[in-house]
């Protein structure tokens, strides 16, 4: 019979056996640490700070960018949208007169060959290109592209998004004689004319064309056609 103490230290000897001795740390190994660590002295910091030392100029202060350093445009000429729509500089169009006017409403994104006959047929009946706005949001852009079409010829311009209310254009290009011609005014005053002061057509046509659907479907307005469709047929 196996005594119950034999069984017991039988169970025991292996834990002892499996433990490990706990690491004694002697003063020769932290003299050894102290040796191969890196001190770091007063001339390592000095030394450093000369190394990364800021400009005297630049030295706790914030640097202002300077206005006539900054990149400048090719030319501070600015395109005048007078001299495009020379007519109406000069005060020459008499479709921003009084008595009739006659408008073209028209957009810079309809086709070039458009564009280029409507603008020339305006420019010989004296009446005036009206637009919504600028092309792509730019003044500059739009001043080119107008000058493209306008090149010499003698013709009012307008950039007047109010006019396109007053008149009800919804497409272009849109034709309309109206018996007042001066320079078209918004709604917003409740200055819109009555529909028996103005008459329109729309459509991909000609002026002239315009003039005579116009001329036929308000006889009340047959004399005033007929004085810009003389200037397109002398």
């Amino acid at each position: 019979m196996i005594r119950r103490s034999t069984v017991l230290a039988a169970l025991l000897l292996p834990l002892g056996a499996a433990a490990q001795p706990a690491p004694v740390i002697t003063d020769e190994d932290l003299a050894r640490v102290r040796r191969e660590t890196p001190t770091v002295t007063e001339d390592d910091i000095r030394r450093i700070q000369r190394q990364h030392s800021v400009p005297a100029a630049q030295a706790g202060s914030v640097t202002t960018p300077r206005i006539d350093a900054l990149p400048k445009p090719l030319t501070d000429a600015m395109p005048n949208l007078g001299d495009v729509a020379q007519g109406y500089a000069r005060g020459t169009a008499p479709a921003l007169g009084s008595g009739p006017g006659l408008f073209v409403f028209v957009s810079l994104a309809m086709p070039e060959p458009t564009l280029a006959r409507l603008v020339d047929q305006a420019a010989r009946a004296k009446a005036a290109i009206l637009i919504r706005g600028f092309a792509n949001g730019s003044l500059r852009e739009t001043v080119a592209r107008i000058q493209k079409f306008v090149g010499k010829r003698e013709v009012a311009v307008l950039i007047d998004p109010q006019a396109f209310d007053r008149y009800a254009v919804k497409r272009v290009p849109t034709f309309v004689l109206a018996r007042d011609g001066s320079r078209p005014a918004g709604c917003a005053g409740g200055t819109c004319p009555p529909p028996t002061d103005f008459v329109s057509a729309t459509g991909d046509v000609s002026l002239d064309y315009a003039l005579d659907k116009l001329r036929r479907a308000a006889p009340r307005f047959e004399s005033d056609a007929g004085m810009f469709l003389a200037r397109l047929r002398p």
